[in-house]
């Protein structure tokens, strides 16, 4: 009968140069893993940053063209109805006063009403260019997933 030896039993296979050798390799690993996440945060930040820059680049400029057609709207209605006033000076019936009256409205609510699909207009072009930098920076981040 083969008899085991006690010391066998309880000798130890610790390798103090192989522990050293797979804590520098997971710290190596650890290392590279927090710099490339380091890398790809500050690339994410950055091209936020310059979206948030088209954005906000994207409606100054949009509303200085919405007020710059706001006030040119106020210009027209003030110059019609400064010119309206003076031709109801000149009035010398009634019922010329009515003409001139009823003319003016018709005038001012076409007018009105042209003023209003312009500014509409504009609003909707000056919302697709606010909304532009933030939808292809979604859809660059849904391709990037869809990649992944």
């Amino acid at each position: 009968m083969a008899t085991k030896k006690t010391e066998d039993a309880f000798a130890l296979s610790f390798d103090p140069a192989k522990f050293t050798d797979s804590f520098r390799d997971f710290a190596e690993k650890g290392a590279a893993q927090s710099k490339d996440a380091y890398a790809k945060m500050k690339t994410a930040a950055e091209e936020a940053t310059k979206t948030v820059e088209a954005t906000l680049e994207s409606a100054q400029s949009g509303t200085v063209e919405l007020g710059l057609k706001a006030i040119n709207a106020l210009r027209t209605n003030a110059e019609n109805s400064l010119s309206h006033m003076e031709a109801l000076l000149g009035v010398k019936s009634l019922s010329e006063l009515v003409e001139l009256q009823t003319g003016f409205i018709r005038k001012q609510a076409e007018l009105a009403v042209e003023q209003a699909k312009t500014m509409q207009e504009a609003t909707r072009k000056v919302a697709e260019d606010v909304a532009k930098p933030g939808k292809e920076a979604a859809e660059k981040v849904v391709s990037t997933f869809k990649k992944a």
